[in-house]
């Protein structure tokens, strides 16, 4: 990896917090996902627990788990964002980690890591599943965005640089099936979803 993408991967926790307030009015709160929640969803007991990892500031997503009667545990690395999700939704749990760490002592039903993966780099990405698979239970559903090919991308936020990564489809295939999970969808970029690639699994 290029200097300047690990700098750029290494600040993208600094950068959200710093831009929370940004980030938060500029995220659209429409559900253009919508069709892929309720592909998710629909592998869950009704008012099972959710846990969102990357949650941003609770909406629109955890919003939508929330008042469809699911249990929605979040967390993200971005302390004002946490403080935004308290305020909004203050029966759920939201707690201040780094994804890469993640260790809640709890399995959950559901797992969701929508527009939040696809920042960390390569390694730390194949070191998720691990952790995917500590917090699944038997019949847990995986849904996770990532890139449509091996490769790294640099968007833009608030003028500087927004680090992604992606592994390719075989090797995604390959950490699920090595991890319990059996792909149940994937759809790269899809048109239908504003061009998001999709991974739904289920942990066996």
């Amino acid at each position: 990896m290029q200097n300047s993408n690990r700098q750029a991967a290494d600040n993208i926790a600094d950068l959200y917090e710093r831009h929370a307030a940004v980030w938060d009015t500029s995220r659209g709160k429409t559900l253009f996902e919508r069709s892929w929640l309720d592909r998710f969803t629909a592998l869950l007991p009704q008012g099972g627990t959710i846990l969102d990892i990357g949650c941003g500031s609770g909406e629109p997503l955890a919003r939508h788990f929330i008042e469809s009667g699911y249990a929605v545990t979040g967390i993200d690395s971005s302390t004002s964002l946490i403080a935004m999700c308290r305020t909004r939704f203050p029966n759920s749990d939201w707690q201040v980690a780094d994804m890469r760490s993640l260790s809640l002592g709890k399995r959950f039903d559901g797992l969701i890591a929508w527009d939040s993966f696809f920042h960390l780099t390569f390694e730390d990405q194949r070191r998720m599943f691990a952790l995917f698979q500590a917090q699944a239970r038997p019949g847990t559903a995986l849904m996770f965005t990532s890139g449509p090919a091996h490769g790294e991308a640099m968007g833009v936020f608030v003028g500087e640089p927004l680090y992604h990564s992606s592994l390719s489809p075989d090797e995604y295939r390959a950490l699920l099936q090595e991890h319990g999970f059996a792909v149940i969808a994937h759809k790269a970029e899809d048109p239908a979803c504003g061009n998001h690639t999709v991974w739904l699994a289920r942990y066996q």
